[in-house]
């Protein structure tokens, strides 16, 4: 069969790495070596394509890309596993439940994987399913995806199949009050599951949730944070975020907002780094909880405040 090759700007799109940066490689490393099409266009193929996935996800780890270049994709491969293994060391172990959920993705019993995930939700409740089965699943599932175990269709699999669940139930949920919390991730953050967790949370706290879904730019978020008359906006990001890049972007957010709407965090790309002042850190669903009630007291002070009584001499 002849193999397929990718055009540049389908590179860009699935390894997410960008023109300007795979032309750089090209030049100062020697890899990737594209070859050209009939139109002189760059054209790279499955192999190179897969490798530069390798690379990516090492660099998403803190791996520097010169380090990288010379060494073979097994030995790649071998680094990523061992990524793989100390989050595995770092994280809490799942149920066997939950380990038989990631045998039925592996196996693409999809008809299977939702009997199973919509019964734990009936026994669990939406908020024990999340923190108990959706949770721990998620890490079960980007580890297995690390160490080659999950391909790549099947972690959207798993990412298609639970969001249905999650989505209808949600939908459940009473309708919200205060806080009205608008939801998304940054650009370069395609992950959705710890946003779709974090919003069944906020809502079963009894706030009104607006979802954006991902990768929505900073001024569009500022201009929807506006439109919908938003009190926080709500950010998550991915383990696979890159971690230096968090503070400086949450900076410019915070200082785009008016002061009035807060601005929240949470998720594992998070996970001990400094945020900037007035932007509330989620480490956990729990601190997503606890962001709800001091939201709603720091209203209720301001609203004490301001009222009539509290000016009269």
């Amino acid at each position: 069969m002849k193999q397929p090759h990718f055009t540049i700007a389908a590179v860009e799109h699935e390894v997410g790495l960008s023109k300007d940066v795979l032309r750089v490689w090209e030049r100062r490393y020697g890899f990737p070596a594209p070859g050209r099409d009939a139109n002189g266009e760059r054209m790279y193929s499955a192999a190179q394509v897969s490798r530069l996935r390798l690379i990516k996800r090492l660099m998403d780890r803190g791996h520097r890309p010169g380090r990288l270049m010379g060494i073979s994709v097994k030995e790649l491969e071998a680094l990523c596993a061992t990524a793989a293994d100390a989050r595995d060391a770092r994280a809490v172990r799942g149920s066997a439940d939950v380990d038989s959920l990631l045998e039925r993705l592996r196996h693409r019993d999809v008809s299977g994987y939702a009997q199973v995930v919509q019964q734990r939700l009936a026994r669990q409740g939406l908020r024990l399913f999340v923190q108990d089965t959706v949770a721990p699943l998620a890490v079960e599932v980007g580890l297995a995806w690390e160490r080659g175990r999950l391909q790549v269709f099947e972690e959207h699999l798993f990412t298609e199949a639970t969001t249905r669940v999650l989505r209808q139930a949600i939908a459940s949920v009473p309708g919200g009050g205060a806080p009205r919390v608008l939801l998304t991730t940054l650009p370069s953050e395609p992950h959705g599951m710890g946003l779709l967790m974090l919003e069944a949370v906020l809502a079963l706290e009894g706030a009104q949730c607006i979802s954006l879904g991902t990768q929505t730019p900073l001024l569009e978020i500022v201009a929807a944070a506006a439109a919908h008359e938003a009190d926080v906006v709500a950010l998550s990001f991915s383990a696979a975020f890159r971690r230096r890049q968090v503070p400086a972007l949450l900076q410019q957010l915070r200082a785009a907002l008016p002061r009035r709407i807060g601005l929240w965090a949470g998720g594992a790309g998070v996970h001990k780094v400094a945020v900037p002042e007035g932007v509330t850190c989620m480490a956990s669903l729990d601190d997503a909880a606890a962001a709800v009630h001091g939201w709603r007291s720091a209203a209720t002070v301001d609203s004490e405040a301001t009222s009539p009584r509290a000016r009269r001499p």
